[in-house]
């Protein structure tokens, strides 16, 4: 009776999972990933940050390296930020580049925190991914190219796209101005 179970498990986990990785279409090609001099808006440094394997392991968690650097992916349902509803700005954990607002944010329900759109357009860089013989698009950090998830188009309007980002590799800063206006009526 445990391996029926096991074996249900199994095929409803592979079937969760897979409900992430959608077909790409035309959206996703015109996406462009040509390299820009301005620099994202909340941020003061936009210089790549380039580092050996050796030294991203000295200064990462191992968590935050295997999603990072090993283009892991972290279990649905296990980010802090998959629900949050601060507002503010996400930030790349590993550089601290920019990368969405929490105005972009929404409820997707694939687990992973979900934004229709990137900050700017050099806050990431989209890859071809046909790993796990899938095509999808890979969505790294613009600064440290780092892994940060994938980008699908089943994302509401205005874009249509989903960003479905591993909550391991985002940081976030509360906006000051929200919390002040907050702070003013209270």
């Amino acid at each position: 009776m445990s391996k029926n179970i096991y074996k249900i498990y199994t095929v409803l986990l592979l079937l969760f999972v897979s409900s992430c990785y959608s077909q790409p279409s035309s959206k996703t090609k015109h996406m462009d990933n040509t390299p820009n001099q301005e620099s994202a808006k909340a941020s003061t440094d936009s210089n790549a940050v380039i580092k050996t394997d050796a030294e991203w392991k000295k200064i990462l968690s191992p968590e935050v390296y295997y999603i990072a650097r090993e283009k892991g992916t972290e279990r649905p349902f296990t980010s802090k930020f998959e629900t949050f509803k601060e507002v503010g700005t996400y930030y790349c954990a590993v550089c601290g580049n920019p990368l969405f607002k929490s105005d972009t944010k929404f409820e997707s329900g694939c687990g992973w925190p979900s934004f229709y759109e990137p900050i700017s357009k050099n806050s990431v860089i989209y890859l071809p991914d046909n790993s796990y013989g899938m095509k999808r698009t890979e969505v790294e950090c613009g600064r440290c190219k780092s892994h940060l998830g994938h980008v699908f188009e089943d994302g509401p309007p205005p874009t249509g796209l989903r960003y479905c980002i591993n909550g391991v590799v985002l940081d976030f800063k509360k906006a000051q101005a929200a919390e002040e206006k907050y702070n003013n009526r209270h």
